[in-house]
């Protein structure tokens, strides 16, 4: 997902984070190992060049059992124009969740935001697209065949309208369902053991999306989908409706599937201007990890599957990019000094209960 952000206002937010750097500092809070305390796995989005920052592995060892490579196990990544497959980075974050008694999520196969030149050049010959759709889904689920604990394995399939589903090159060459049943087939016949996701973002605050995405998830089992569990990203704000986050798990359990509450990040700086202190604003957030901590607690034990974090500290978030909501953006669970912030004490409060 993208949010746009002007110039002027990321400034004027960054001006107002540095005015109020020393309250912000006072929010630093003490929490034990969240890995310890869940009694389910908790998860993080990792890139290769984040495994060589000594702070940020001492964190990950000592909060997270299961990492998501966040992009070097996409499509854009691993497949190459030629139709050669690179799977260099990946392997390394394999490798350094292996050693570190971590499981791997595997993130993603299909996605509407990616299609390779590869599949590019033979889309006007089905046949040899769906064979290809097949043996890139084999290749790559395959690898991993017994290390990937899941896969999300088709990822934001709904339209933002909630009007039925995204067009995409996979949808207009296979059809619109017919491309996800391929893929979860393709991904159990990789991987027989693994948990396959249908995965999308914005469930929570946009209800027509989220009725569109159930709707999908009923006429996919319909026709005997091999759909394994479900994902809700949770890329949220501070300003949410409190019971969003709860109404969302809630729907998303009554399929009685494992469910993963896959990318969660909670955004300061939705507004971009916003004249609140940061200490309010970090309050506010840490009461919307309350909730999807203790929404994700209610569900079933056999339907909590991973709590995952995307990005673990502030400056290793997706949000601070230009494609984001801005560099005054404090939407993770540490601060830039991989410090605890009140956010991740809530979290460790509700997994102890």
């Amino acid at each position: 997902m993208t949010i746009g952000v002007t110039r002027r206002a990321a400034v004027a937010s960054a001006l107002a984070v540095a005015a109020c750097g020393r309250e912000a500092k006072s929010q630093a809070v003490d929490v034990p190992s969240l890995k310890a305390i869940a009694p389910f796995p908790i998860g993080c989005s990792v890139m290769t060049g984040q495994l060589g920052d000594p702070d940020f592995t001492t964190l990950l060892r000592t909060h997270i059992s299961q990492l998501t490579p966040e992009w070097e196990m996409k499509m854009e990544y691993i497949l190459q124009p030629d139709g050669a497959f690179r799977f260099d980075a990946p392997d390394a974050i394999a490798a350094f969740a292996r050693a570190n008694g971590m499981r791997v999520f595997g993130h993603t196969l299909i996605w509407y935001a990616q299609d390779s030149a590869a599949f590019q050049r033979v889309a006007a010959d089905k046949p040899a697209f769906a064979a290809a759709y097949r043996n890139y889904i084999l290749a790559v689920a395959g690898r991993y065949r017994g290390v990937a604990r899941g896969w999300d394995v088709v990822n934001e399939p709904v339209a933002e309208d909630g009007a039925g589903l995204r067009d995409s090159l996979w949808s207009r060459t296979l059809g619109d369902l017919d491309h996800i049943m391929r893929a979860f087939d393709h991904a159990a016949e990789a991987d027989p053991q693994a948990v396959l996701f249908l995965n999308d973002y914005n469930l929570e605050n946009l209800p027509k999306k989220r009725a569109q995405f159930l709707r999908l998830v009923d006429q996919l089992l319909s026709r005997g989908c091999k759909i394994g569990g479900l994902g809700t990203q949770t890329h949220i704000d501070i300003d949410l409706a409190p019971g969003a986050v709860a109404a969302t798990l809630k729907d998303l359990a009554r399929f009685g599937l494992p469910v993963h509450l896959s990318e969660l990040d909670i955004s300061t700086n939705m507004k971009k201007v916003d004249l609140r202190p940061v200490e309010d604003r970090l309050r506010l957030q840490a009461r919307q990890a309350t909730e999807a901590a203790e929404a994700f607690m209610a569900l079933p034990e056999r339907q909590r599957f991973a709590f995952t974090l995307w990005g673990l500290r502030d400056k290793d978030s997706w949000l601070r990019g230009s494609a984001g909501t801005g560099p005054a953006d404090r939407p993770a669970m540490f601060d830039d000094e991989g410090r605890a912030k009140p956010a991740l004490a809530s979290l460790a409060a509700a997994f102890r209960t």
